[in-house]
């Protein structure tokens, strides 16, 4: 399964009317997507009850929105992010339970209409995870989640990502073409579209190829993770300021890449064998993300849904000044 890049939309709700705006926005998307009317009404439901509540337990926060791969189709991520005073999920799961003079109906409701679905809050703030598909869709048999957001949301995107999966091994490719704006996204489309035509081949003779098609545009940063279930083994080579770790919930270890620039100029490529021992996070992300954070800081986080980590940590280490990606992949079994 090869699953292409897309940019998560992000809708601000700071009142009312922008709670109807995120309805019809997250609507439209399901149209495109040529989602069933029952099948879009869950979704028109799903983004009202994730809006509202921002506003009724937050003051205001962020709707992350985009389309997501499932088994046989596509479906529809919504992700709602705040920094209000959190809650303590396992009493607001129930039906009857509000803080907001409701019905207490809202999260009961998300759950029931929802194929996936997830928390994390703290005292920092919380984030919601829903993802819906049409009746006939499965999810995809790999947990993952991708933060992705362009530079003052322009339409173009000098980062880039790809993802492919088969029953034993998963490939991650992440590209932050150098700059951002449309000259930045063509590098990076450049490629990617080179490595999606053989994602499991060695990652450092991918970054050799990528090299030779990215030749001629601005070039970027680019880091290849290859992971193979069968010997529990992770190879991972990168150029330029990609950031990687390796996660469980005791430890973190970082993935070396290598000075350069793919497309422009390094020495060579090299990739490096990490052991994979037991579920672990697999993080990578561009130079839009601060290094400097911690899942340790956030107790119970490691065990969310990968979504949830990356919404997260855009939320507490985007810098503001470029595209950013965050990719966020639980390693571990998967099917065909």
């Amino acid at each position: 399964m090869n699953i292409s890049g897309s940019t998560t939309t992000a809708l601000l709700v700071e009142d009312e009317s922008q709670v109807g705006h995120a309805r019809r926005v997250a609507q439209a998307l399901a149209q495109q997507l040529d989602f069933a009317d029952g099948d879009a009404g869950r979704v028109a439901l799903v983004t009202t009850e994730l809006a509202t509540n921002l506003l009724k337990h937050a003051g205001h926060g962020v709707l992350h929105l985009r389309a997501t791969p499932g088994q046989t189709g596509i479906g529809i991520e919504l992700i709602a992010v705040d920094r209000g005073p959190g809650f303590d999920p396992s009493e607001c799961i129930a039906d009857g339970y509000s803080t907001g003079g409701t019905q207490g109906t809202g999260l009961g409701a998300l759950i029931r209409q929802s194929q996936v679905f997830d928390i994390h809050s703290d005292n920092r703030g919380s984030v919601v995870l829903a993802q819906l598909y049409p009746r006939h869709v499965s999810p995809p048999p790999l947990l993952f989640g991708v933060s992705q957001h362009s530079l003052n949301d322009d339409p173009s995107c000098g980062d880039v990502w790809h993802l492919a999966f088969d029953g034993s091994r998963i490939s991650a490719l992440v590209i932050d073409g150098i700059g951002h704006g449309e000259e930045a996204e063509r590098a990076g489309l450049a490629g990617a579209a080179v490595f999606a035509t053989a994602p499991f081949i060695e990652p450092a003779t991918s970054l050799v190829e990528m090299h030779q098609a990215m030749n001629g545009t601005r070039g970027g940063a680019a880091a290849v993770s290859l992971y193979d279930t069968s010997v529990g083994k992770l190879r991972f080579a990168g150029v330029g300021n990609i950031g990687g770790a390796l996660i469980n919930a005791e430890k973190s270890r970082g993935l070396a890449s290598h000075p350069g620039i793919v497309g422009s100029q390094f020495r060579k490529a090299v990739a490096f064998d990490y052991p994979v021992d037991g579920r672990q996070l697999l993080i990578m992300y561009s130079d839009g993300l601060q290094s400097r954070w911690d899942l340790r800081d956030y107790p119970g986080l490691v065990h969310r849904h990968p979504a949830i980590i990356a919404a997260l940590l855009h939320r507490d280490f985007c810098r503001g000044r470029d595209d950013v990606t965050v990719m966020v992949i639980a390693l571990e079994e998967i099917g065909d």
